[in-house]
């Protein structure tokens, strides 16, 4: 059988990058195939590509067998292609069903808007496909997931008969991950083809019937999925060998370093973001923190690191309160932060390697005598942590912004570990990093708590919070709902606790 879609050659430059460098892809009808590669593989611009976002400079697409010259999303949308972002494009105020029919708004013979038809024909749809989604309901009332749903809706609405799913489980739990496979197993039941674009490769041999590997912009290979494994899609992907499972011993647990009481803090809109969050953290130990993105971990994480001010509660480190010090002072008293948005908190990008490696400490001896910087001891500093922390390339005056997002990390971890924290907070330490760098990372993070040290780990990659962590504390509206085993607790059991429910074993 003739695929339903190929992608024949695919180029596709920008200035100073060749994204796409002749790369090939097909899709059968009824087939889910995976997409996957390090970031700056290329995947995104290839799909942007298919979608008439990006216009490729060669190659042909061909779509049931005719080529096809799709010059923006319009026509992807016409010709039954649809694409559902990772990034959410809903207006929250408005229902599922405006969501849904905005820019295709169904009228009556007298060119008014002609709702009920929409929702009806929503209705059909959602139960066809087993989404259960209520047309009338707001998309700020529903959750993450069912959000997700609507996307899904608002393709099959336009008759989509080929989707792209751009990292569509990044924010769900897993029981909502699990009920996506079964509306993806549906749809392709259905006769629907889907690209499923993820860096997860359990989810790749999950859910996928074939997977093509990208790398620095070509084509690698595709495999079937029922003959490969995690460890060759690892390899295809980095071109070495990876280590993929996190090699720590049980932890050897020490004093108590940090103690979180009562905490409480509003967010950005002045609404409460934090109600009485308490806990402790052993020297030795890693304290994950699992829960849906916006349950009070940003706020959380702030609070500790002296960019936002408690209304209320206690922290200590050591004994010493460190409660709403600055930032300045809370790392003086050897607290390290990963943040989770590195451009915004984490590097001054048009700065260089060198000069970001002493960001937060450049005020201190030996890289300060009196007002003035002693370059040498810079210098001294940056060809000592360059090869040490692997980033690349290793020219300590280039510039942050030219960097790889995983060597742009690794910037931070190398600046805040080689400070010898008593404190590590981490939070989302692998976002959007590389395979390769992400096993650097986590190797790190397990030297931190092997030397003694207390570790807050904030993630929303429940398994690296499950690899990583000794306990974990699970958030849901701003409070920590329970804190269990990592050794005696399954991801279904914190999926569970993520959503406001109550785990069977804890501890």
């Amino acid at each position: 059988m003739a695929p339903i879609l190929e992608m024949r050659d695919i180029t596709k430059k920008f200035p100073g990058v060749l994204a796409n460098d002749h790369v090939n892809l097909d899709l059968n009808k009824g087939e889910i195939h995976a997409l996957v590669g390090e970031n700056g593989a290329g995947k995104s611009t290839l799909m942007n590509v298919l979608f008439g976002i990006y216009q490729q400079e060669e190659g042909q697409v061909f779509y049931k067998g005719d080529p096809l010259n799709i010059d923006n999303p319009n026509d992807a949308i016409d010709l039954g292609i649809g694409m559902v972002h990772q990034h959410f494009m809903l207006v929250p105020p408005l229902t599922v069903a405006e969501n849904i029919i905005l820019g295709e708004e169904p009228t009556t013979g007298f060119g008014n808007l002609n709702l009920s038809k929409a929702i009806k024909k929503i209705e059909n749809l959602s139960q066809e496909y087993g989404l259960n989604v209520d047309p009338r309901a707001k998309i700020e009332d529903i959750s993450v997931g069912m959000q997700q749903r609507v996307e899904i809706l608002k393709a099959l609405y336009r008759e989509a008969e080929v989707l792209i799913l751009d990292e569509p489980t990044a924010v769900l739990t897993p029981q909502e991950v699990k009920g996506l496979y079964k509306i993806m197993n549906t749809l392709v039941d259905q006769g629907k083809s889907i690209i499923f674009i993820t860096h997860k490769l359990d989810e790749v041999l999950t859910v996928s019937k074939r997977v093509t590997v990208l790398r620095d912009g070509k084509s690698i290979g595709t495999v079937k999925t029922a003959d490969t494994s995690k460890t060759e899609l690892a390899e295809m992907m980095v071109g070495r060998e990876v280590v993929l499972q996190v090699d720590k011993t049980p932890a050897e647990r020490e004093e108590v370093k940090v103690e979180v009481d009562n905490l409480t803090a509003d967010n950005d809109r002045g609404m409460p973001a934090l109600s009485g969050v308490s806990f402790k953290i052993h020297g030795g130990e890693i304290l994950g923190v699992a829960g849906v993105e916006g349950n009070g971990q940003t706020e959380l994480v702030e609070v500790l690191t002296g960019l936002r001010k408690a209304k209320a509660g206690s922290f200590s480190l050591e004994g010493q309160s460190l409660f709403n010090e600055s930032a300045r002072e809370i790392k003086e008293a050897k607290v390290a932060h990963i943040p989770e948005d590195r451009h915004k908190h984490g590097l001054v990008l048009d700065y260089t390697i060198e000069d970001n490696l002493i960001l937060g400490y450049h005020y201190q001896a030996p890289f300060a005598e009196g007002i003035n910087l002693n370059f040498n001891a810079l210098d001294k500093h940056a060809q000592r942590l360059i090869p040490e922390y692997d980033i690349r390339p290793r020219n300590k005056n280039a510039l942050a912004r030219s960097l790889s997002g995983g060597n742009q990390q690794k910037i931070i971890v190398a600046r805040e570990f080689d400070l010898d924290p008593e404190f590590l907070v981490a939070s989302q330490p692998t976002r959007g990093v590389d395979i390769g760098a992400i096993e650097f990372i986590h190797k790190r993070i397990i030297e931190q708590r092997d030397a003694g040290k207390a570790v807050l780990l904030v993630s929303a990659e429940l398994s690296e919070i499950m690899s990583l962590s000794d306990r974990i504390a699970v958030m849901y509206e701003g409070e920590i709902v329970d804190i269990v085993d990592a050794n005696k607790t399954t991801e279904e059991e914190i999926g569970l606790l993520m959503t406001g429910g109550k785990a069977e074993q804890t501890s």
